[in-house]
């Protein structure tokens, strides 16, 4: 366990997952954590990437990990794009409800209209989990969106939190922004944090915006909350900045802070909290969870080839350091 976050302990984070090829495209990483009581075991959703023009290119698939002790991981569920009908997949979550059943929440390109959207699968096991079951919960243009994608849920005194990465509107934007089938990837829109609610995992409310860029500084293309961490009495969000849409596979990591979930501060107007020493110092999709008075932080990280892993590093409230 490290006593404190620095780009020293990130860069020394234990490796969960490697990319399945070498430089700038092959990914591994968008975690969602959850630790199950019942199978007294974590579970890990990760998408893995390859280049455009590599087979199957982009976000061909997304997998879960079990583990019992955080050194062996298992996968034990993988679905293909194929089996969305979609150009890509990205960020999921997993998590089993108080009704027994698990949950799977993903996003992926929508083949009827170019931009992202949010589903979820339901079944009684990881495993049974099935692509052909799931249900949309968030298209992006009936919510005056681009897009909307990478869901991470919380549970707060009985209500369920979904936080989203949005993609809004800009002036200007070409009417054939979607033709990309990435409208992240183009300029033509902002990219901020959307929140929704639900009181039983099914049947989710859409709150608006709560996290967007502003201003000309490091972030103003991007704020996306990846996840967040609540400590006494408030909420510190971990985000993911980058000052235009060229930075957009390669965002950093910063703070900022809540009292509500809706209403959130930036802790680092300046830059970024933390970076990788190499290539394009991306560490980005930090999910941090709680257990046993310990904070378990699963990110993605830039190696020195350009390529991206799945890395974890364990901490205390103090090592946090938040807005101290």
């Amino acid at each position: 366990m490290i006593d404190k976050l620095t780009d020293e302990a990130f860069a020394n984070g234990q490796i969960i997952r490697e990319p399945v090829g070498d430089g700038q495209g092959y990914w591994v990483g968008c975690p969602g954590a959850f630790y199950d009581e019942t199978d007294a075991a974590w579970y890990l959703t990760y998408r893995i990437r390859r280049p455009r023009g590599v087979q199957p290119e982009r976000g061909g698939e997304v997998r879960v990990a079990k583990s019992s002790d955080l050194q062996h991981w298992e996968d034990v569920l993988t679905i293909h794009k194929d089996q969305y009908n979609t150009a890509s997949i990205e960020r999921s979550a997993v998590r089993r409800g108080p009704d027994g059943l698990w949950r799977y929440f993903s996003s992926y390109v929508d083949a009827e209209d170019g931009r992202w959207c949010t589903n979820m699968i339901s079944a009684p096991s990881v495993a049974e989990l099935n692509p052909a079951n799931q249900k949309v919960i968030f298209k992006a243009a009936p919510l005056g969106l681009e897009g909307v994608k990478d869901p991470w849920v919380m549970e707060r005194d009985g209500t369920y939190y979904m936080f989203l990465s949005i993609a809004l509107p800009i002036e200007g934007a070409s009417d054939d922004a979607h033709k990309t089938l990435d409208i992240y990837n183009t300029g033509q829109c902002k990219s901020a944090t959307g929140l929704a609610s639900s009181k039983d995992l099914d049947n989710w409310e859409y709150h608006g915006t709560v996290f967007q860029p502003e201003g000309s500084g490091w972030d103003q293309y991007c704020r996306r909350i990846n996840s967040v961490a609540s400590v006494g009495g408030r909420h510190y969000a971990f985000w993911d900045g980058s000052a235009s849409h060229l930075e957009n596979y390669e965002e950093k990591t910063a703070f900022a802070v809540s009292d509500d979930l809706r209403n959130w501060k930036s802790l680092n107007p300046n830059g970024p909290a933390f970076l990788s020493p190499f290539a394009s110092k991306s560490i980005r999709y930090i999910d941090a969870q709680a257990r046993d008075g310990k904070w378990y932080l699963f990110y993605e990280f830039a190696r020195e080839d350009g390529a991206h892993n799945l890395r974890l590093i364990i901490t205390d409230e103090a090592g946090l350091q938040l807005d101290n």
